[in-house]
């Protein structure tokens, strides 16, 4: 079997635009156990985007963009619907921008000989597969955004918005998180930003550099923290949208402790929702509970909702709602990147 017999059929994204879920979840809401819950969260996450005083902090980890859910983040951007991003650097990376540069996943299967897709230079991701020689690529179109830029320690918000710049100038495919983010002035965060492609792309901008005595371009975490931190001290409410857990959703809750280190008046998230196949038995914290994270001064109880299930199913509903009820209608853009921007200026 050669690489193009099965790098044929693409991963398509979902539109919010093909579907209304609010009947569905309406019906929902009279039933019980996931059904319920994940009616409520869909209110919630309405309720947090409609909050006049609120800002909204969407969470990504797991695979999200390659299964096809990239279209319903670009239109949440686009409606106003979410004001800050942490993720993992594998979306925003190696999906995402990997998918701006003109790349793409493609459909496979988990019934398949991995040591021959080995061979073949594909990559699989459970049912889906990508070209190993494509995300080398991106790689190296990371390390020359490094190459470009002045030798000095950067956040991953700072580093991800040159690449929003570089895609707005050479990208090939505009239907991209990072770029939508770029032009809405939403900053998006990776807190383990050197665990994807974008890491190879340092790795190599620095070890060329040290080669030749060069001053490098670094990626400073606390700087990370600070900047989203920031964020939660200039807004006077909170809401989290988090799809898994992980760093980004342990990194988007610190933060309310984090501003009263600092000594802010930082009240805890208002919102909370979390789309999990996580357990909390064992006590890791991709499953522990919201209410749990009440505990630590983090997160209210009073609109907090845990849904048990897989994302490419329950996010378009969730996100779909808020979509179709026009929840972001007329909603103020917070822009912080702006806000960050004149810190870092300051």
């Amino acid at each position: 079997m050669k690489k193009k017999d099965l790098l044929k059929t693409r991963v398509e994204h979902l539109s919010l635009d093909t579907f209304n879920p609010v009947p569905l979840l309406d019906a929902m809401d009279k039933m019980a156990l996931q059904a319920r819950n994940t009616a409520r969260a869909a209110r919630i996450f309405e309720a947090m985007i409609r909050d006049k005083d609120g800002a909204v902090i969407l969470c990504l980890a797991g695979s999200l963009i390659s299964a096809g859910l990239k279209q319903v983040i670009v239109q949440l951007l686009e409606g106003d619907m979410v004001d800050a991003i942490v993720s993992t650097g594998a979306n925003i990376v190696d999906q995402d921008f990997f998918e701006g540069l003109g790349f793409s996943h493609w459909q496979g299967t988990p019934f398949v000989d991995d040591n021959q897709l080995r061979e073949l230079r594909i990559d699989r991701i459970y049912d889906t597969f990508i070209d190993e020689d494509e995300l080398r690529a991106c790689d190296d179109t990371c390390r020359r955004i490094a190459d470009a830029l002045e030798p000095r320690p950067y956040s991953s918000r700072e580093f991800i918005r040159e690449m929003g710049a570089y895609l707005q100038k050479k990208g090939k495919n505009k239907q991209s998180i990072v770029l939508r983010a770029f032009e809405k002035d939403v900053p998006i965060f990776c807190p383990a930003f050197s665990d994807c492609s974008a890491g190879f792309g340092l790795v190599e901008h620095q070890w060329k550099a040290n080669l030749t005595g060069r001053p490098t371009v670094s990626i400073d975490s606390a700087k990370d923290f600070l900047e989203l931190t920031r964020i939660k001290m200039a807004a006077k409410e909170t809401g989290l949208l988090m799809i898994g857990g992980g760093v980004p959703k342990n990194f988007a809750q610190d933060i309310v402790v984090a501003a009263d280190i600092l000594g802010a008046d930082a009240a805890m998230h208002k919102y909370a929702v979390q789309i999990t196949v996580a357990d909390e038995r064992d006590g890791a914290l991709s499953g522990s509970t919201l209410k749990e994270a009440s505990s630590w001064g983090k997160v209210q109880t009073t609109a907090e909702q845990m849904v048990y299930g897989e994302a490419t199913v329950l996010l378009p509903l969730i996100a779909g709602y808020a979509w179709h009820k026009r929840a972001g209608k007329g909603r103020k853009p917070r822009r912080f990147a702006q806000l960050l921007a004149e810190a870092v200026a300051g």
